[in-house]
């Protein structure tokens, strides 16, 4: 039975990066430091337009697309779908995918490409959706799956919080069709979502419902909004029971992981919700403190991270839990 494995990984990030004291600075905000750093586990992060740097979320995903096919030594002309995954893409259309189908491959091909847009489990159902399609589509040769995050494009100046969490970034991975003889490859993962809960946190304007007007921007009504507060447990209730349930889908347990990541929006959280898991730290990967917060990015850059680290080898079972405001959640259990 056909399935899908990870052949190479690739992750960009634009500039040098910008500690919190620099942050303060630049921004001219003030900042709980000692909780950005020590609770939620911020030290640093890259943002582009704070680096006078004129590039966005077609050039994060291009470069980390780019940077993985070069991983896993493949011609970028036999790629036969890219699929991205971001809450803050280039346009509201055309799609992102297809902006970074044209700068790699340069021309008309059949090669598919699209975007999926489930704030920041983007990736993980992405990933899904990915290896899904290569397992059962005899002409799709190699995919690439990106997740990117560009929200600091969004933030407006004075949010402190918008400016103290949000960070820019892309992770890619490119995926392989293989075969049951191979010890990797794709399992399976698991949804989950409720959109009642959609008027939490999000970029609100600029669509059908509210294009951007006069009246909106005066009102300041536009780019990111914290219009709720969110649940502050609510990942920290949601993720240990997610994982359970996507092992025993998939007919596993807790014992068969070797590595698990977690999006990268809370140290803490992600502290505890191991021990209830009753996993040790070793078999986690966290980057906040490198990178921030990078939304769909932030998995596949820490799984990136993970393994040029040496923290995943060939044959080990991982996975993958993400969530995000609507709220989005997404989940992949596989074989590296």
């Amino acid at each position: 039975m056909a399935k899908a494995k990870i052949i190479g990984t690739g992750m960009y990030v634009p500039g040098t990066p910008i500690p919190n004291k620099e942050l303060w600075k630049l921004t001219g905000v003030e900042f709980d430091e000692e909780k950005l750093e020590l609770g939620i586990g911020i030290k640093q992060r890259h943002m582009a337009k704070l680096r006078g740097i004129p590039e966005t979320t077609a050039d994060f995903a291009t470069k980390a697309a780019q940077a993985a096919i070069a991983d896993a030594k493949i011609d970028p002309m036999d790629v036969s779908l890219f699929i991205l995954g971001s809450d803050t893409p280039e346009y509201i259309s055309p799609g992102s995918a297809v902006l970074v189908q044209g700068r790699i491959q340069g021309k008309q091909m059949l090669t598919g490409c699209f975007d999926l847009n489930c704030s920041c489990a983007g990736f993980a159902t992405s990933f899904d959706v990915g290896a899904r399609m290569v397992a059962t589509d005899p002409s799709i040769k190699y995919a690439v799956v990106i997740g990117c995050y560009n929200m600091p494009a969004f933030i407006k100046d004075g949010d402190a919080f918008g400016l103290a969490i949000f960070a820019d970034g892309a992770g890619a991975v490119v995926l392989q069709k293989t075969d049951d003889n191979d010890i990797s490859g794709y399992i399976g993962g698991q949804l989950m979502s409720d959109g009642t809960q959609w008027d939490f946190i999000g970029v609100y304007a600029g669509g059908t419902k509210k294009p951007i007007t006069h009246e909106i921007l005066d009102k300041g009504e536009y780019g990111f909004q914290n219009l709720k507060p969110l649940p502050g447990d609510r990942n920290l209730k949601l993720w240990p029971p997610l994982t359970q349930q996507v092992l025993e889908k998939c007919h596993l347990t807790i014992n068969d992981v070797d590595h698990i990541i977690f999006t990268q929006i809370n140290k803490s959280v992600i502290v505890k919700v191991m021990g209830i898991l009753g996993l040790p730290m070793e078999k986690t990967t966290t980057i906040m403190d490198k990178y921030g917060y990078t939304g769909s990015g932030c998995i596949p850059m820490a799984f990136h991270h993970a393994l040029k680290e040496g923290k995943v080898k060939r044959g080990d079972t991982c996975v993958f839990i993400a969530s995000g405001s609507g709220f989005y959640v997404g989940s992949n259990v596989f074989n590296y």
